[in-house]
């Protein structure tokens, strides 16, 4: 049986590959934003995410929090190693959100248009830095003898972080054209649906590159996967996962599509994670100073009585956010209530 470590980077692991899903498309969805023609085009778009991008984002917040409970010492040399980039992503959110709320509560022209460009570059922005970040959490970053960060903002800018980066708004942005497919109707529905394609060889184009810079330049990540030969049917499923998503649009499935993305990305996390396992902060150039699941977590103590609480809460979270969905399920139509 898996120790309350490994219990516990699973979990954080699954906390974030939700966050990645369900604010993926919402993330996508702003950046195929300024792509609509109209104005009620637009409307739609944010009325597609409008009743479940800020529960979608709790993903993210439950997932730092458990970050912090169950390994403090790698949440505190994150959140001050990236602290530049992190407020940046934070100010990318609250302008995307603000845009959401803001954008139509007045009629002129020039303010919808510069909540729209907010909204988009807010969703751009926010899926570049969280690229960027899983970069160089994968790549390694500077670790004193005390697991503290010792680099620059500057030195997080990278070519192999930022490539992440760019691959990652391709992948939202796939994402989230295949969520708006299942939510339009009419010719707006026929225009998106065009769009899916271009965009998963946008994402294939850059997701090759970056495994080829993986390959190349990474080696913890890859002897981890040489260590264990059935990783490859996790990289088998994500390409099965990506190669149904036009096969599904093809033939009209949307909800299959959709539910292949959400498939590719889930696989695409969990390499991410057996590729760092038990790594959670890899320092580069040395790898004694990485912080791992074992010498950064809290007492087994504290993550026996967490175990017991996320199980006990873990249901009544998934209940909630299948029933949201549920509800809110369908093409979205326009009211006066409408954002």
């Amino acid at each position: 049986m898996p120790d309350l470590n490994t219990i516990w980077f699973i979990l954080v692991g699954v906390l974030f590959t939700g966050y990645a899903i369900l604010d993926g498309f919402d993330l996508g969805v702003g950046a195929l934003h300024l792509f609509a023609r109209s104005d009620e085009e637009r409307r739609v778009f944010l009325n597609a995410i409008g009743p479940v991008w800020d529960g979608n984002e709790v993903w993210l917040v439950t997932g730092g929090g458990a970050l912090f409970a169950a390994f403090p010492r790698v949440y505190a040399t994150a959140f001050s190693g990236f602290y530049l980039a992190f407020m940046l992503l934070l100010v990318a959110l609250i302008f995307r959100a603000v845009a959401i709320e803001f954008r139509s509560k007045q009629p002129m022209r020039w303010w919808r248009r510069m909540w729209d460009v907010a909204f988009a570059g807010g969703s751009v922005a926010s899926a570049f830095l969280i690229g960027v970040t899983m970069g160089n959490i994968a790549w390694g970053v500077p670790l004193d003898a005390r697991g503290e960060f010792a680099g620059t903002f500057l030195g997080l800018l990278r070519p192999y972080p930022l490539l992440l980066g760019v691959t990652t708004v391709a992948l939202f942005a796939m994402h989230g054209a295949i969520y708006l497919v299942m939510k339009t109707e009419g010719e707006l529905h026929d225009r998106v649906r065009r769009w899916i394609n271009p965009t998963i060889i946008a994402f294939i184009l850059c997701y090759v590159v970056f495994t080829l810079a993986t390959l190349l330049y990474v080696p913890h990540i890859t002897a981890a996967i040489k260590q264990e030969p059935w990783f490859f049917g996790v990289v088998v499923l994500a390409v099965l996962a990506i190669a149904n998503i036009p096969r599904a649009v093809t033939h009209g499935w949307d909800f299959q599509a959709f539910l292949s993305s959400c498939a590719a990305m889930a696989c695409l996390m969990a390499l991410f994670g057996l590729g760092m396992y038990p790594h959670l902060l890899f320092s580069h150039p040395q790898p004694e100073y990485s912080l791992t699941i074992y010498n950064a977590a809290s007492s087994q103590k504290t993550l026996g009585i967490m175990l017991t609480i996320a199980l006990l809460g873990l249901p009544i979270v998934l209940a909630y956010t299948v029933s949201i969905y549920w509800i809110f399920r369908g093409k979205v139509k326009l009211d006066r209530m409408s954002y």
